[in-house]
């Protein structure tokens, strides 16, 4: 799937004058964090990334999905949630599974 950047829907808004209104970066992140935790029912530790996307927003955010002790050795997973300009989820997805204290486990960099 080919995702569109800001300027290429910048571009492309001045052509369409049917494009839908942008949320907002801080309501689309809300959004990301409310369908994934219905979803997986596990807790959110943070967004760790937002892009704007030709449909919406990605999403990237960090979740805990096994606490251990001491909490250093706590599971942690990185997902990547798209949601639309009204606020919908269109996908999401696991995309890493990392110890907590782990560098250099950013979702983004590794495509």
């Amino acid at each position: 799937m080919t995702r569109k950047t800001t300027s290429d829907r910048d571009e492309a808004a001045s052509s369409d004058p049917d494009e839908q209104p942008d949320p907002g970066a801080a309501r689309a992140a809300e959004r990301g964090i409310e369908h994934l935790t219905r979803l997986t029912g596990k807790p959110v530790q943070g967004v760790t990334s937002m892009e704007p996307i030709e449909d919406g927003w990605l999403v990237e955010i960090e979740v805990l999905e096994d606490r251990h002790i001491p909490s250093s050795a706590d599971i942690l997973a990185l997902y990547e949630v798209e949601i639309d300009f009204d606020g919908n989820l269109l996908a999401y997805r696991r995309i890493n599974r990392y110890h907590r204290g782990s560098t250099d486990i950013g979702g983004r960099s590794r495509r």
